[in-house]
């Protein structure tokens, strides 16, 4: 499918100005809407990709910049973290909310009152998923080995929260990922099967953290090739 991709700018209702990036099919016709969030380095070439691979599936796909505040355009490189780390501790849920409200408000615009909307994420933007599906009203949410869910000690996390998840939540983990541990991946599931909430849990034993991404080191070709269509299946299960 022909796909057409370009920067927007969406206004949040703090007054800020947020820049994203949108993939869409284009032929005219009806397509769902899907939010994709970005690791900790930005809305950058990896992140663009894998929209423009949900616009080839059939999705409006919109990546909004998470750290518009604090790093307008920031375009990180995986072998320096440390760049990330004080846009990533400048975000509170407060205002991700806001930019979730945006960016679901903008993408609603354009595919009409009727088609759904879903939401995936990557790392920090897993957790952005999870938060999402709490605040939004999604068809559904991906998480993909999404760090903060649970409590550790840098976060508090969202579990506290858990009753008011509002959609169907897919979960990947890489059973090699030291980032997330065991427990605290089982901290979320039992929270979710606690409240009776409507989710898939899925642990690829030998994957580590950011299985996902084809241009880090951690990438595993059999695990995404695994999660891959499991995503779509899950997305098109509920696309009406």
């Amino acid at each position: 499918m022909e796909i057409s991709s370009a920067y927007v700018e969406l206004s949040v209702n703090d007054g800020s100005t947020m820049r994203a990036w949108v993939a869409r099919p284009k032929e005219e016709g009806a397509y769902p809407g899907l939010l994709v969030f970005q690791e900790a380095f930005g809305v950058n070439a990896h992140i663009r990709d894998i929209a423009g691979r949900f616009a080839r599936e059939g999705f409006v796909a919109l990546a909004p910049e998470l750290f518009h505040r604090t790093g307008a355009g920031f375009d990180g490189h995986y072998d320096d973290f440390p760049s990330a780390v004080p846009h990533m501790k400048a975000l509170n849920d407060a205002s991700m909310g806001a930019d979730l409200r945006a960016a679901h408000d903008w993408v609603r615009g354009r595919i009409g009152a009727e088609l759904p909307i879903f939401a995936i994420g990557y790392c920090l933007g897993g957790r952005a998923a999870f938060l999402a599906a709490l605040t939004l009203p999604l068809a559904g949410a991906i998480s993909y080995y999404g760090g903060g869910i649970a409590p550790n000690a840098t976060n508090p996390g969202l579990l506290g929260r858990a009753s008011g998840i509002q959609a169907p939540l897919l979960l990947f983990w890489g059973g090699r990922d030291k980032h997330i541990p065991p427990e605290q991946v089982r901290a979320v599931t039992d929270a979710l099967r606690a409240t009776g909430k409507n989710f898939v849990n899925v642990e690829i034993s030998n994957a580590d953290h950011a299985f996902f991404c084809d241009t880090r080191a951690s990438y595993s070709p059999a695990a995404a090739l695994l999660a891959w269509p499991l995503t779509l299946a899950f997305l098109r299960a509920r696309s009406g």
